[in-house]
């Protein structure tokens, strides 16, 4: 009898059939047999031809689990099929991880709770035992408020929220702050739901904060604002309760959604401001006392219950950049004058430099636009000079009024605070408590005295001389003046091909015509091309149109020699 010899595509199936095996059971939980104890060893044959060694205590290890015996059929986790000695390597502890993360993912992808037990404390939190697997959670998910101590809840069973899992890197991320708070929001919904706004009960009060207090209404808190609890001003809860008190309030607002309850006890009692309008009348005087000062003013009391907000603005006509505190002090009983009710909002703005004198509108009935005004340079900055002048206002001067012809920036150097100087009066607006001042305007315009001096207008013609060449043009000076012009590029010729600023030098001189005389803006325009055409215009119409069949330089050449004629 002979065997046949396999052939090369038996050995590749027999190959790929024992790695198909290999890769179906390599790190996953497999049933094994006990076949034998070694020591503290425990032989467990899984099926591969090969067997495996595990630690007794991996089976002892934790309470409830039973002794194992020969023949005993246990689930274990497979590494590797075969180690360096031939054996498989084989681990009880890791397949009772692999059994709780199936469960846990299951529990994870239904929003299901765990149970779990603390059982270590390291850094950033807790390590919870999850039936095998090792899970974290962190401080701030232990409980709804900081716990100082976790003793009591260590090694306790109790439900936990799966926030996390990462089974490629063992992470599993647990909460048992959600837990609670799942627990707690039923409960409050209940209360919540019993509740109505405008009801009235009884509560007591639980905590005291700066901004009020919260009252304990038989198993859920409501906010009792400080502004709701007196109509008068409450600069602290603690003047009116004290922890444990039992208080009778109104409910004011419930929010189903978020289970929030406002709280009020003046509610309970007459409102003061019903009718306030008709009390206090616009631009009535009355007398108060100053119950707080802020950053923003200082509100006064004018009947209990009833204040007025001072703002910073309306403190001092003079006093800008003052603290409230520097003007009025608590207790002081000051007159003021009510600027604004507003009965919807419970707001009255009161004004205190409303019952002195204006001095911007004293100054301007003693110094009309005009007059001549000296003072003290309070203050140089960007835009201009302040000077001081009387009952502590200031005025300004712009960097336009210094000078006719310097520039602002540059003439500021001539100035140093502290100086006396003379200004002319030029606005004067005591609604904006505005001063204008110029000091250019002490001597007159020479811009204005050049050009009636040399009779400069729109559309008269001027010579010009060349003070710098630039690419965008060229900066002229109009011959036996002082004014300055520019001329654009666009404005050198008629012709394109002559508008070429390199085509004059510094010192040439030329004629022109004035397009732009602007006294206002002190501003003069000349152009070249505008005094070709109107040349050429005034050639045509003296000399005969181009269609008699004479050239344009037919009848600009005679142009040009009948004024060369008349000039000479």
């Amino acid at each position: 009898m002979s065997l046949s010899t396999p052939t090369r595509e038996d050995f590749a199936a027999l190959l790929e059939a024992s790695l198909n095996q290999t890769e179906m059971v390599e790190g996953s939980v497999v049933k094994g047999t006990v076949v034998g104890f070694e020591k503290d060893l425990a032989v467990i044959d899984v099926g591969l031809k090969v067997e495996g060694r595990i630690p007794l205590k991996e089976f002892g290890g934790r309470p409830g689990e039973e002794n194992i015996s020969i023949g005993d059929e246990v689930e274990v986790y497979l590494e590797r099929v075969e180690n360096a000695l031939g054996e498989a390597v084989l681990s009880r502890e890791k397949a009772r991880r692999e059994e709780s993360w199936i469960r846990l993912e299951a529990a994870f992808e239904k929003n299901e709770k765990v149970t779990g037990k603390i059982f270590n404390q390291v850094k950033g939190g807790f390590t919870v035992d999850l039936d095998g697997a090792v899970a974290f959670l962190p401080r701030s998910q232990v409980d709804i408020r900081p716990v100082r101590d976790v003793t009591p809840l260590m090694n306790t069973p109790q439900p936990f929220q799966i926030l996390k899992m990462d089974k490629r890197r063992g992470n599993i991320v647990v909460s048992r702050r959600v837990v609670l708070e799942e627990t707690r929001a039923e409960q409050r919904h209940e209360i919540v739901q019993s509740l109505e706004e405008g009801q009235i009960i009884e509560g007591v009060v639980k905590n005291i904060t700066d901004y009020g207090a919260f009252v304990d209404l038989g198993g859920i808190d409501g906010l009792l604002h400080v502004t709701d609890m007196a109509w008068r001003r409450v600069n602290h809860p603690t003047e009116i309760l004290s922890i444990g008190q039992s208080v009778k309030v109104q409910v004011i607002r419930v929010n189903q959604e978020t289970h929030r309850i406002s709280l009020g006890m003046k509610q309970l009692q007459a409102d003061p401001w019903e009718g306030i309008e008709a009390k206090y009348p616009i631009d009535a005087r009355f007398t108060g006392r100053v119950t707080n000062i802020t950053d923003y003013g200082a509100f006064v009391e004018l009947e209990p219950g009833i204040e007025g907000l001072i703002h910073v603005s309306e403190m001092s006509w003079t006093k800008k950049n003052v603290h409230p505190g520097k003007i009025v002090a608590t207790s002081q009983e000051v007159t003021v004058m009510i600027l604004e009710v507003d009965a919807a909002k419970r707001r009255i703005s009161l004004g205190l430099k409303q019952v002195m004198d204006n001095p911007w509108e004293a100054f301007l009935d003693q110094n009309p636009p005009g007059t001549t005004v000296e003072g003290e340079v309070k203050n140089k900055t960007e835009f201009g000079l302040f000077i001081g002048l009387d009952s502590d206002i200031d005025g300004m001067v712009h960097l336009s009024d210094l000078d006719w012809n310097r520039p602002g920036e540059e003439v500021m150097d001539d100035y140093q605070k502290g100086e006396t100087v003379k200004a002319v009066v030029l606005e004067v607006d005591p609604e904006k408590e505005r001063i204008s001042l110029g000091i250019k305007q002490l001597g007159s315009d020479p811009f204005t005295e050049a050009a009636d001096g040399a009779e400069v207008r729109r559309g008269a013609i001027v010579t010009c001389e060349v003070k710098e060449v630039k690419e965008a043009g060229l900066e002229v000076q109009i011959v036996g003046t002082e004014l300055s012009a520019f001329v654009r590029r666009s404005e050198l010729a008629r012709d394109r091909n002559d508008q070429q600023p390199s085509r004059f030098s510094v010192g040439e001189k030329f004629d022109a015509r004035v397009t732009q005389f602007d006294r206002k803006a002190r501003r003069v325009a000349v152009s070249i091309k505008a005094l070709e055409i109107a040349e050429e215009k005034e050639a045509v119409e003296q000399y005969g149109s181009t269609d008699s069949g004479a050239s344009l330089g037919d009848i600009l050449g005679a142009a040009l020699r009948a004024r060369n004629t008349t000039d000479g």
